[in-house]
Formats: C-alpha cells, structure tokens, sequence
C-alpha cells in the first residue's frame, strides 16, 4: 500500500484508480470530468425528453433549440442528403481562378462563412482594456505545436501520415478524383511545414505580454502587399482601422508575403478546398462524421467515437449552450449555494490582502498596486445574468436544410463578432456556460467566473466541512484569483490594461520566485513525456498562491483540520488517462498534470508536512529551504 508520506496523490486516489472506468468515447476521467459525466447524462435524458415534446420550456431560445436538435438528430434525412449540402462551398473555392480572384471575394466569404485563410480576430486592446481592436492571428498548422515539427520529434512524422490518412477518407466522399486528393494533400502538407517554421509555439503564446506588437494600419498592410486588406476590412468594418495587435509578428514580417502570394495560390487554393469539404462534416452522413474525428481521436488516444446520440446533443447545443447553461443553473444551483460561494470568494479576497501585507520582499508601492487590484477583481458566481444578443437572433428556418440552418447561425456569430470592433468591452459577457465544469479569470478584465456547475461535490458541498471546501472550491477560487498575479496577470493592472506596475526591485524579486517555480516542475515525466516548466508556470503560480490563501483561510474556521484540507485538494485533481492524451497535454496544455500539481505542490507547505508527518527520506519530504512561497 502507497504511504501518504511517499505518494500523496496515489495514497488518495489510487483505490479510486484501480476501479475507475475511462468511457470509450473519452482519453480521461476524474474529478472535473466525473461531474462533466453526471452533467452530459442529464442533460441528454433532458434533450431527449424535449425532442419527444416533453417538458420543453416555454422559452423562445430552447424553443429553437430544440427545433434545430431535432434537425440534426434527423440521421435518415443526412444520409438520404449525403454530401451534397457541402458541395456548393466547395464549388465556390474550386471556381476561383487565380489570386486576384480569391483576395476579391475574401470579404464576401468572410461574412458567408466560408473558408478565406483571414487569420483577423476582434480582442480587447491590451493597452486599453475598455476597447475591443483588430488583432492579427496567424493560419493553423495541422500538428497540436511546433515542437511536433523538429527532427528529434517521432510522434510529429507519425501524427502527420494519421492526419493525412484521416483526410484521404474525408476528401473520398467527395467528387475529387485519387489524384487530386494527393494533389490537395500533398500542398497542404508542404504549406504547412514552411508556416510551421514562422507560428508562435505554445510556450511563446503562453506569455502574453510578449504578444502585444501594436503596428499602425499603413505600416501593417505592407507586410503583405498582395493581400488587399484595406479594401477587405473597408468592407468588413466599414471602415479602415487605425492599428492592429500582432502577436503573431514573426509570421507577418517574414512569412506573410510569401504566404499571401500569388505565386502561393495553388497551395492556398488547396488548404481553401480541404476546409470547405471539412466544414460540415460533422452535419452530414454518420460515418463522415466518425471517419472525420479519427484523427483528433487518435491525438488523444480515443477509441471511440461518440454515439448518435450524443454527437447530436453536442454539435446543437454549441449553438445555444448560454442558453442551456441558464436552464441547468436555474434547476441545479441553489441562492443559498451562490451566498456562500459569494461569502467565499470576499472571504479569499480579504486572506489575500493581509497576505499581502506580510510578503516581506515587497515594497509598499508595489503592495498597495496590488491591493488596488484586488479590490477592483469582479467575480460571477453560478450563471450570467443575460444572454448574448446573437441568441435571439438564432430562429431555425423549418423550409432550409440543416446545413444551411448551421450556416445562417454562424453568419449570426461573425456579424456579431465584427461589430465589437471599436466598441466599448462587453465585461457582462461570460466565455464559458454554466453547465461547463470550470472557472477561469480573465486578466484583461480582471474577472474571475465561476459556473454553476463547478459548485458541488467533491469541489464544494454544504455538507461537507468547511476545510474540505476550502481545499475544493476554495483552492480553485484562490487559485483564479491568483491568476492576477501569475507571470501573466502581473503584467496588467486594475482595469486589464497592460501596465508595469511593479517596483524594478521588485518584479525581479517576484521573478526569482517564479524561476523557482519553473525549476520545480521542469522536465517531470508524465505519461513518457517530460513537463514544460515553462509553459506551465502560470497555472503552477496560482495553483502555488491558491493553496496558500485557501489554507489560511481554511484555518480560521473552528473545524479546521489540514488533512481535510490537503486530502480534498489531491482529491479533485484525481484522473485516469490515456498515455496518449497525456503525452499530447504535455506539448500543449498550460496547466501541469493532476497528481503533479498535487504532489509538486503541497510539499511548499509546512502545514502538510507537519499534519502528515513527513520526515527526511518520505518521497514528499521537501527540504524547509527548497519549499516555495510567493502569494
């Protein structure tokens, strides 16, 4: 049996390991996603219920939705309809003739949704918080990160022929012939080697302040000369901007003018037919559909496609999951419920100010920042109080197909996405459903956001004490609220905006720190793939200050224990996954893996130690000097 002392993470969650079950359909299980499970079971008996005409809400929005549910759960409608509701994109793409042709009609395709490789997005200004701007992406490239494209990488040649296998079968459902599938495929694949060379890797778009390169319009426009983009955004916007945000710089000065290039047009051309013909393949014949997941399943090392069933919950609710969130919240979460939590997070709140008080390497300046910022964070507990505007507008058309349905529901999107240009940030907007077990805090808002769904057990109970709470639901409500002071978050301030309000002293103090934290988790192995402490370290920084605040907070109740504490944080972030799954995380994930950021984290705290006695020599021993605290 596993000592406590030596495994913490297994001594907790090992029995529940060996007994665990990953459902065919998932690369993982565990605490966040057993309540996703519980969730999606019913919400599906619930949208089953609807379809038949039972208990359907009297809500014009779920009113939609279901009518658009029953659309796509209509499998013998897509199969009579094969392929055919996705050929006129294709046609579209197939009829352009040259260059000149295709950057002609690239606003048109834009708001009609069709694919144009315009990598634009509508983003807060990290510089003014307050106001959305024009930021420019870069195109994806088909592997999960750059780090898969290097010569000593053997999963990234293995990935790419998966890739390649999966779109031959996609692609032979349409009318291409052998050869122009190997055609197609083969300039795609070559494209994507060269952009591969010039896109951000996660760790670098992991550091948020590194991406923000404000270009004048005149001054930006002329990295790619053959892209009209004056007159692509005269007719988007209606108007010419006057700056664009380009965290993407390396791809806009030395790659975008080849890329957008008429002497590229026959690679662009055949990226611009592979997307057209995997546009819709979730909406059409069942066996499309599964064929065209193989890939992603075998990135995680899925076995199983989703059923029917489920697959058509999935794809008709992404259209309306405000909606339906507002629904499970008004069934599931209780006022009571959201008072404590409330309490809770003023509570943290409150813990984090006095800790502020007493990090000695801080200078009161910097102190009294950060305390402003504090003080300004906003929290949402449980649902938003409104719907976005897009979702009244989301009205199925009984007379139009599927397809063409999906089609007009995403024009709604885009529209509604391009009209935040120049306006004031919507900070009522939430980024997440509440029936989504998560939480997340926005730094460019400064806001933490809390679902219904994440407020029960093990992360939060009523019956339960108060310390496992605190190690639950309170770990993970200081651990968002930590995120304002992560090494993304101290880079903004109060109102989101981009700002060095720190001492030079000071930021260098917190940086050793951090460094600190990057050394902890560097290369541990997860699943046969080695850790990215850099990549990590802002998730490992607030897992770090919301232990820490959580735990004092915990101590101040009168049944305070510390093993109830510890042993509900390793709790939560028990799993069970699939090598796969785990090994692609570490390329990708910013957030370390569940039992390291139990058992690289708790040995910081001297209350584990003392509370479950370890000594020198235990595997969780950690030597007073080496034990890290920085919030």
């Amino acid at each position: 049996m596993v000592r406590l002392q030596d495994d913490f993470y297994e001594a907790i969650n090992g029995e529940w390991a060996k007994t665990a079950v990953i459902p065919d359909d998932k690369p993982v299980t565990g605490g966040f996603m057993d309540l996703n499970d519980g969730i999606e079971k019913l919400m599906l008996e619930t949208t089953d219920a609807w379809l038949a005409g039972q208990g359907v809400p009297e809500d014009g929005i779920l009113e939609n939705f279901v009518a658009f549910h029953r659309m796509v759960a209509d499998y013998d409608k897509r199969e009579a309809d094969g392929v055919k509701p996705a050929l006129p994109w294709i046609e579209a793409i197939a009829e352009l003739d040259s260059f000149e042709d295709f950057v002609q009609k690239i606003a048109q395709f834009e708001k009609e949704g069709k694919p144009n490789d315009l990598p634009f997005s509508v983003a807060p200004d990290f510089m003014d918080a307050q106001t959305n701007v024009l930021w420019a992406e870069a195109p994806s490239i088909i592997l999960p990160d750059t780090t898969y494209y290097e010569a000593d990488n053997e999963k990234g040649p293995e990935l790419l022929a998966l890739w390649r296998q999966t779109q031959e079968t996609v692609l032979g459902h349409f009318p291409f012939t052998k050869e122009q599938i190997k055609d197609i495929l083969d300039k795609v694949i070559a494209l994507d080697a060269q952009l591969a060379s010039y896109v951000l890797s996660r760790e670098e778009g992991s550091e948020y302040a590194k991406l923000y390169h404000p270009y004048s319009w005149d001054k930006f426009v002329a990295l790619a000369p053959d892209l009209p983009l004056t007159a692509i955004f005269e007719d988007i916007l209606g108007q010419v901007p006057d700056k664009v945000i380009v965290p993407e710089e390396r791809f806009w000065t030395e790659f975008a003018s080849l890329y957008y290039s008429p002497n590229n047009w026959e690679a662009l051309k055949a990226g611009l037919l592979l997307a057209a013909a995997n546009s819709f393949t979730s909406y059409l014949t069942d066996d499309l559909r599964v064929e065209a997941g193989a890939y992603g399943r075998a990135l995680s090392g899925t076995p199983q496609a989703m059923d029917k069933r489920k697959a058509a919950y999935y794809l008709a609710s992404a259209d309306f999951s405000q909606a339906l969130g507002l629904w499970y919240a008004d069934e599931k979460f209780s006022p009571e419920a959201k008072a404590d939590v409330e309490a809770k997070v003023a509570t943290m709140i409150d813990v984090y100010k006095e800790r502020l008080a007493k990090r000695d390497w801080l200078q009161e300046e910097t102190r009294q920042q950060a305390i402003t910022k504090l003080n300004a964070i906003t929290a949402h507990i449980g649902y938003p109080e409104k719907l976005p505007e897009t979702y009244a507008k989301k009205i199925v058309d009984p007379n139009k197909s599927l397809v063409e349905n999906a089609i007009a529901f995403d024009q709604i999107a885009i529209a509604h996405s391009w009209s935040k240009w120049n306006q004031p940030v919507d900070r009522s907007e939430w980024h997440m459903p509440a029936h989504m077990v998560n939480a997340y805090y926005d730094p460019q808002q400064n806001q933490i956001v809390f679902p219904a769904a994440i407020l029960q057990a093990p992360f939060y109970d009523l019956q339960q004490s108060s310390s496992a709470n605190y190690g639950g639901i309170g770990a993970v409500i200081a651990h968002e609220i930590s995120h304002a002071f992560d090494t993304n978050g101290a880079s903004f301030d109060e109102n989101g905006s981009l700002k060095d309000w720190w001492t030079k002293e000071d930021y260098e103090a917190f940086q050793e720190r951090t460094d600190q934290v990057v050394a902890q988790f560097d290369g541990l192995d997860s699943y046969g793939a080695k850790v990215n402490g850099k990549l990590t370290v802002s998730e490992n920084v607030a897992d770090l200050g919301g232990l820490a605040c959580a735990l004092e907070a915990a101590q101040r109740e009168a049944d305070y224990s510390a093993k109830a504490y510890f042993e509900s944080f390793a709790t939560i972030w028990r799993m069970k996954a699939r090598p796969e799954y785990m090994q692609m995380l570490a390329s990708v994930d910013v957030h370390a893996p569940g039992k390291l950021r139990t058992n690289v984290q708790v040995p910081n705290f001297d209350a584990f130690i003392d509370a479950f006695e370890v000594s020198e020599g235990d595997g969780m021993w950690r030597k007073p000097e080496d034990r890290i605290i920085i919030w």
